[in-house]
């Protein structure tokens, strides 16, 4: 005989909780919780997160109460709940320690002096000045070619011009930037 504590089968009471029946919302914690809280600890080694993920667990049930279709045991359907969000719970886990991680490199690698970010507002402004120099169709074709980074055929694809005229309008570009920028930044060199 069934104590009137738990009363209602699993299948009971998972039709009751999709009518939003707070009572059997309520047995259903009653029995699982601390099932579930074990199987979490053992899997995760830390209670606090444990009792997280189970609480995560049971406020999607009652969340989802009206559209849950659950095609096994309920047993089953929460085991199996807690273990995808352990598991969504290490993949979290992972990428924020690899976001720390990338993190802390840039900030080591990071440019914090005064005079390299002076050095970098000048290399801007040479650039700029260099760009204001070309005539108009030349710095299209090397803004595409270095900003954009289309390759030769693209840019004269997109410009209705030949693979020659582009190589030599990206060349002149060159030659005139690096007046402006001077020697020692290697970056629009070919």
């Amino acid at each position: 005989m069934k104590s009137d504590k738990h009363k209602s089968s699993d299948l009971e009471l998972l039709l009751s909780l999709k009518k939003g029946n707070k009572t059997a919302y309520a047995e259903i914690y009653e029995r699982y919780w601390s099932l579930l809280l074990q199987h979490a600890i053992g899997m995760l080694q830390d209670e606090d997160i444990a009792q997280d993920v189970v609480q995560d667990i049971f406020q999607m049930l009652w969340e989802k109460h009206p559209v849950l279709n659950i095609h096994t045991s309920l047993s089953s359907f929460l085991y199996t709940a807690v273990r995808y969000r352990i598991l969504d719970q290490f993949k979290r886990s992972k990428i924020e320690d690899r976001f720390l991680s990338t993190l802390l490199t840039e900030m080591e690698c990071a440019v914090t002096s005064t005079d390299d970010a002076i050095a970098e507002k000048e290399f801007a402004r040479k650039m700029e000045y260099g760009l204001s120099k070309l005539p108009p169709k030349m710095r299209r074709v090397f803004e595409l070619s270095r900003i954009h980074e289309y390759s030769y055929r693209e840019i004269s694809e997109e410009m209705n011009l030949s693979d020659n005229t582009v190589k030599r309008q990206i060349s002149n570009a060159l030659k005139i930037m690096r007046e402006s920028v001077k020697k020692g930044y290697l970056f629009f060199c070919y």
